[in-house]
């Protein structure tokens, strides 16, 4: 296997968990609604811990994307 071959699948492997990403912050956000439909006056309280998980979330992909940019155009 070439070298060029090995990174392109490297690349592609490390980009697998943005799907559970999607995942998760569909899953944030839908626990927010049916909070805030169940209880309007705790939206305040709840959406401090949304947007907390959310940029948790958000950080995994982030740190995927940049390792799949790493090996594709660094190493």
């Amino acid at each position: 296997m070439e070298v060029e071959a090995a990174k392109l699948i490297g690349a592609g492997l490390a980009v697998v968990g943005l799907g559970g990403v999607g995942v998760g912050i569909g899953n944030i956000f839908s626990s927010m609604i049916a909070s805030g439909a169940r209880n309007p006056s705790a939206i305040a309280n709840v959406q401090i811990f949304m947007w907390i998980g959310f940029a948790l979330v958000e950080a995994v992909a982030l740190y995927a994307l940049l390792i799949s940019l790493l090996l594709m155009f660094v190493f």
